[in-house]
């Protein structure tokens, strides 16, 4: 067996992407499956506390750092009306959710999700139902969470238990509305136009509100590209973001699951093109990003992925309950580090979702909550990315997998916190076959020395961790990372994440 190929990196804090954010750190709860009710909420759990939600939960979602909180959906905000969410719980109706054929009980709702984001500490960021619903619902909704008093709804809420208001920044307008699967789905200028007066209603509340347009549901939608094109033409002056969805799942053909962020790199640049074009049309001076607000690996050709059929609407079934392998987990990291690689245009990010369903955290009902594979490389990288974005020069070898080709199989990213003196450097190996040799040069960041180098990775790519079974594959100490004379090098193995924290004098 050969030398492992080369992949050249610099790394020079004079050449920067943007700020890292915190909100590329964020998370998505919907009323979906088990996500809520046995997932953050189980009033009869030993750990539960006094308003039903699971303290272990809450330990393990500030362990793994998550920032914002989408809710209540998803598939599901298009069907739902907020109303039923509120005020006493044995008068709340029982409700039938279209989206995934199951019932909601509606214990949950805006005020217990507002309660659980204080105590998870994690931004809300809420959706408004523009399926079965439209702008005044939306106006009702936002004066029920933000207007800290004299008004009707603010008072509801304030006799619902909560006297200021919640002062909830970040509102999505809809979702997925080009998919026909979408309760009240929509063509691109009717959803526009009716984005478009949400928005305007909402901004003579709050002006300072940051909105979310829909974007297409997925790049392979018919309507991507033109949808972003006419949805911006319509709304570009009243919104901030415009929303991305984007899952991969292994078909079996391990090397092609692990172009997964070559593909997101990809995804997101056409985004901005789109984008780009209304700007210049326009002529404005404004600048909409992107809130890539669902993305995960989602195996959903799978049975844990078919929703319950016919006269049966259970409450909270077990759907979507993937089990993450270690290479799904290094597709997660590449992910994430192409999320990262494109802070200057991707603002806010959610990882779909947070619990039980496609989640780095599972439960059992009344039982444990333990970490899948995916938990470990998001829990570092939000903890550990701080400061700046560096924008690196890579020389890499090519990949081909499936349908796509020619791809690097290095993906890598570095962060550089000038007031910290430290510079992290993420890196994952796409090969599902070969070693890759690490070789940096870092003098531009002057006299270092490493304080931590893990990875992450098993001989086995598709070890699963289970409730029984979650710690016996974990990140370990790299001893292959060694700095000298203004190199950095390192043995990156086939199917592999790395965190590489450097000490910078």
């Amino acid at each position: 067996m050969g030398e492992p190929a080369a992949a050249k990196v610099t790394i020079d804090p004079a050449f920067t992407v943007g700020p890292v954010r915190t909100r590329t750190f964020g998370a998505f709860v919907e009323h979906l499956g088990r996500c809520v009710y046995t997932g953050i909420f189980e009033p009869e759990h030993p750990k539960a506390d006094e308003d039903g939600f699971r303290t272990d939960v809450l330990e393990l979602t500030r362990e793994l750092g998550v920032s914002t909180v989408r809710y209540p959906g998803g598939n599901f905000v298009s069907g739902y009306r907020w109303e039923d969410g509120v005020g006493p719980v044995e008068q709340r109706p029982e409700r039938l959710d279209l989206a995934w054929h199951s019932m909601d009980p509606n214990l949950v709702g805006v005020d217990e999700f507002a309660k659980w984001s204080a105590k998870a500490g994690v931004e809300p960021m809420m959706a408004v139902n523009l399926g079965t619903r439209g702008t005044q619902e939306a106006l009702d909704l936002l004066e029920y969470c933000n207007i800290d008093g004299g008004t009707a709804f603010s008072k509801q809420r304030q006799a619902n238990g909560a006297e200021n208001g919640y002062g909830i920044k970040m509102w999505c307008l809809g979702n997925e509305m080009d998919g026909p699967w979408q309760i009240g789905h929509k063509n691109a200028l009717e959803y526009g136009r009716l984005a478009a007066d949400t928005a305007r209603g909402m901004r003579m509340i709050d002006p300072d509100l940051e909105l979310v347009a829909c974007g297409s549901s997925a790049p392979t939608m018919a309507t991507f590209g033109e949808w972003e094109r006419v949805v911006l033409t319509e709304t570009y002056e009243l919104v901030d973001l415009i929303s991305a969805h984007q899952y991969f799942e292994d078909f079996g053909d391990l090397q092609e699951h692990l172009s997964a962020g070559h593909r997101m790199q990809s995804f997101i640049a056409d985004i901005v093109s789109h984008i780009d074009h209304v700007k210049s049309v326009k002529k404005s001076s404004k600048q909409v990003n992107i809130s890539f607000d669902e993305w995960n690996v989602w195996h959903m050709s799978r049975a844990e992925s078919k929703a319950p059929t016919g006269k049966d609407w259970p409450v909270a079934p077990v759907l979507l309950e993937d089990r993450y392998t270690v290479a799904d987990a290094v597709v997660v990291g590449d992910l994430l580090i192409t999320l990262l690689r494109n802070t200057d245009r991707v603002h806010s990010a959610s990882l779909a979702q947070l619990v039980n369903v496609i989640a780095p955290i599972m439960t059992e009902p009344g039982g444990r909550a333990w970490k899948q594979t995916t938990f470990h490389p998001f829990a570092l990288m939000s903890r550990h990315s701080a400061g700046t974005v560096l924008q690196l020069a890579v020389e890499s070898p090519r990949l081909s997998g499936g349908n796509t080709a020619d791809f690097p199989a290095l993906s890598a990213v570095a962060t550089f916190d000038a007031e910290a003196g430290e510079a992290v450097v993420f890196a994952v190996n796409r090969s599902a076959t070969d070693a890759l040799a690490l070789d940096a040069a870092i003098a531009g960041l002057g006299d270092v020395s490493v304080v931590e180098a893990l990875t992450y990775t098993n001989k086995d790519p598709y070890w699963q961790a289970t409730a029984d079974d979650s710690t016996s594959v974990l990140p370990a100490d790299n001893v292959s990372v060694k700095v000298d004379g203004g190199r950095l090098t390192a043995a990156l193995p086939a199917v592999s994440w790395s965190m590489i924290r450097l000490a910078v004098k």
